[in-house]
């Protein structure tokens, strides 16, 4: 086999991950999930009660899928069930405004961004790829800033190997010239591995219990980890540089 057998790939498309990878999220989930922790202290500890509500949020994903939303109907089911229905009015209506205040909370950038998204588009199709409330997602990516650089917006209730491969046919995009860019190792990057795809995990200092994902599940896989966005561009020129068999 010769040197002529392997030859760069160029990447065409760059998707990013929105939320904790573009700017700011888990820490607003976390200061409201305080709050509720305090709200019910009266009838159990913080740590059971943040328990109980992450069950209720995970066995409610399918009716009501992820976001705020979602969130904070879980939060007033669980309220009612810890509370044996002994929640107030006042406190129900109380949740339904931390719900209010999170969906109207400013967007705040990651340090490193903008510049780097700004630097990367024209040069690449550059993609948001998220999951969670479209109305939400649509109005974070508005106030972000952000919106001229993007091609294409993909907003998807859930990230899993059949999503990130309907997406690539849809655009029209081989797996090897595709990239997704993340925070979360179980959304971001092992389902576009499992789709053929390259990925990047940037890490984010809170993560979500469902976002966790044990080192055995990428035992194996080959993707990026740069520590801050900024990083990015040179990740990619890298990536390209880098050799790949042309035969498959």
């Amino acid at each position: 086999m010769s040197l002529c057998d392997y030859e760069p790939v160029s990447l065409e498309v760059i998707a990013f991950d929105a939320d904790d990878t573009l700017w700011h999220n888990e820490p607003i989930f976390h200061a409201t999930e305080a709050q509720f922790a305090e709200m019910l202290a009266a009838y159990h500890p913080a740590d059971w009660v943040r328990d109980r509500l992450f069950a209720t949020e995970m066995k409610n994903l399918g009716h009501f899928g992820y976001g705020i939303k979602g969130f904070i109907l879980s939060m007033i089911e669980t309220a009612i069930e810890l509370t044996e229905a002994r929640v107030t009015g006042a406190e129900v209506q109380k949740i339904i405004a931390w719900g209010h205040e999170m969906l109207h909370h400013p967007v705040e950038l990651l340090e490193g961004v903008r510049e780097t998204v700004e630097s990367l588009a024209g040069r690449y199709k550059l993609m948001l790829l998220t999951k969670g409330d479209l109305f939400d997602q649509e109005s974070k990516l508005a106030r972000s800033g952000l919106g001229e650089f993007f091609d294409a917006v993909e907003i998807v209730s859930t990230k899993n190997a059949a999503t990130y491969g309907a997406i690539m046919r849809r655009h029209a995009v081989a797996p090897e010239r595709f990239v997704m860019v993340g925070n979360s190792l179980r959304s971001d990057v092992l389902p576009a591995l499992e789709a053929g795809a390259r990925a990047v995990h940037i890490p984010y200092a809170l993560t979500w219990a469902h976002e966790r994902l044990d080192e055995e599940a990428l035992a194996g896989k080959e993707f990026g980890v740069v520590e801050k966005i900024s990083a990015l561009p040179e990740w990619i020129r890298r990536a390209e540089a880098r050799p790949t068999f042309a035969g498959g």
